[in-house]
């Protein structure tokens, strides 16, 4: 297996862009679109969206919602759960991509939220990350535990994240029959 392209801080590198491309590929020929909504990876999943030519067709936008306010006030994220939890926390993940889906009027929606390091955030160590995918009918997440620098650790994100949507996308799209546009968000239609 070749090794992965080393990816600066600004990059998310070579595997996102492969994975991102099969994301787009899928949700442009299911005619679904998809936003994120991103904490520690400050616009890199944007980032590695767009990065891909005809991106335009199913990516519709995203949030980057780096401080904890905004998390409640662009997203919809409750605040006694912030306040209590923090934003490093799973249900905040969930949250957020159910919310930028619903704001942002997509099929889908994705989020990341974590410590990137190199410190601890309100006790959750570097490396800790929470990664979920949003759908009218179901949210996905998962808690991952990542090893590296801070640049490492926001590129893992990235490829975690793409890899949980691609999954969710192949489990329903080859089901996906029709869809009904709502005032709010895409409604999937199986029969």
């Amino acid at each position: 297996m070749p090794e992965p392209e080393a990816a600066g801080p600004g990059s998310a590198g070579s595997a996102a862009r492969e994975l991102a491309t099969e994301v787009l590929r899928l949700l442009r020929e299911s005619g679904w679109t998809v936003a994120t909504a991103e904490s520690l990876t400050g616009g890199l999943v944007a980032a590695a969206l767009t990065d891909i030519p005809g991106s335009s067709a199913a990516f519709r936008g995203g949030v980057v919602s780096y401080a904890t306010d905004l998390k409640a006030r662009l997203l919809g994220v409750d605040e006694d759960v912030l306040a209590e939890h923090g934003p490093v926390y799973a249900p905040v993940a969930a949250s957020m991509a159910a919310g930028v889906r619903q704001r942002l009027r997509t099929t889908v929606g994705v989020a990341t939220t974590g410590v990137a390091g190199p410190d601890s955030q309100d006790g959750q160590s570097p490396g800790t990350v929470h990664i979920a995918v949003s759908l009218v009918d179901d949210t996905i997440v998962r808690t991952i535990a990542l090893a590296g620098d801070r640049n490492e650790i926001r590129r893992l994100t990235v490829e975690r994240v793409l890899g949980l949507l691609l999954g969710r996308l192949r489990e329903e799209c080859p089901r996906l029959q029709r869809y009904v546009r709502s005032e709010h968000w895409m409604v999937c239609s199986r029969g």
